[in-house]
């Protein structure tokens, strides 16, 4: 008989959602982001209220899943959510509100844009941010809440497209492969070519590059 691994992977679940539903009486979404540690591009959100009566198979941490996975989970989410929105917020507003701020910005505009407005969010990580309703920070949440889980799917396909059509708009850089992230190929190119301006000029490399010049 084959041995059970010592520390089997546990899948996201709606337990979470279960009682932040029952305290708040009213429907509750998972909140999660992507972008924020890159070099370039914009960073996203996604907010996802799941219905727990059809939910798609396979739904995991965006991190835990291979690109084809997460783009055959996107549409999936969409068809059978209650509601889902995906927000953005620029390279300009990360350059005036740090990546922080605008992380949150990007979050309340993925809440403002479901259809169905929650009471309540479960919200990945340990930060606060300002949303337009009640929040429950999750430390780790991509990988407890099937919600936030989601959402994160979401929030990583929807940035991935705009990397993709940045990567038309500025060719040479390689954002179609890395999606902004630092990589020898974008290293080389930032060498060569100088930012862009879907380059976020006040990260370190980038205002190095630029003294340089």
């Amino acid at each position: 008989m084959a041995k059970a691994p010592a520390n089997p992977k546990a899948f996201p679940t709606l337990a979470l959602e279960t009682v932040l539903i029952q305290r708040v009486n009213g429907p509750v979404c998972g909140v999660d982001e992507a972008g924020r540690g890159p070099w370039a591009g914009p960073v996203s959100a996604a907010a996802v209220i799941l219905n727990p009566d059809d939910l798609p198979r396979g739904i995991d941490d965006s991190k835990a899943l291979t690109e084809k996975r997460r783009a055959a989970l996107e549409p999936e989410i969409k068809a059978r959510a209650v509601a889902w929105g995906v927000g953005f917020a620029s390279v300009e507003e990360i350059e005036e509100l740090n990546i922080l701020h605008a992380t949150g910005l990007a979050m309340c505009r993925a809440i403002e844009a479901l259809q169905v407005q929650p009471v309540a969010a479960l919200v990945d990580g340990n930060y606060r941010f300002k949303l337009p309703c009640e929040i429950q920070t999750v430390v780790g949440g991509d990988g407890l809440s099937l919600s936030i889980a989601a959402a994160s799917i979401l929030a990583k396909t929807a940035r991935d497209r705009l990397m993709i059509e940045l990567d038309a708009q500025y060719p040479g850089y390689g954002f179609a492969g890395h999606k902004g992230y630092n990589a020898p190929i974008h290293q080389a190119a930032l060498k060569s070519l100088g930012p862009c301006p879907a380059h976020r000029r006040s990260w370190s490399p980038i205002k190095a590059l630029l003294e340089q010049v």
